[in-house]
């Protein structure tokens, strides 16, 4: 079986937490059909100790979102913050400067900012998606 995929999570609100959970809930599943495992070794949000109803103690926390693009051991960043501007774009630009693939649910940032991080993308040889 091929290493497993290993996911940063940039915001852990409904979206964020709901991808938690159903990667918990169907690891196994997902490795049968993707032919790896998929694993989440990194998260960030704007609070720390809230309480979103999955365990986070397993994941590295990082306070600084666009660190996760930094890290050895990521090779997908999920951006779930929101907005066209802010922490989200910082955030995927970063990623994809850093040569992760970026997975976005930002309809927002995509209108806006989406060929600018279309190009990025391409000139770093990784997805966006």
């Amino acid at each position: 079986m091929a290493e497993p995929l290993r996911i940063a999570l940039a915001g852990l609100g409904t979206v964020g937490a709901g991808l938690v959970r159903l990667i918990e809930t169907n690891g196994s599943l997902i490795e049968r059909r993707a032919g790896r495992a998929v694993q989440i070794v990194a998260v960030s949000a704007r609070d720390r100790f809230k309480d979103r109803g999955v365990d986070l103690t397993p994941f590295a926390w990082e306070d600084d979102m666009t660190a996760l693009a930094g890290r050895a051991d990521v090779d997908v960043v999920v951006e779930l913050v929101g907005g066209a501007d802010g922490p989200a774009l910082t955030t995927a630009r970063s990623a994809l400067k850093g040569g992760k693939a970026l997975v976005t649910a930002n309809k927002a940032m995509i209108a806006h900012h989406g060929l600018e991080l279309a190009e990025l993308a391409e000139r770093h040889g990784v997805a966006l998606k």
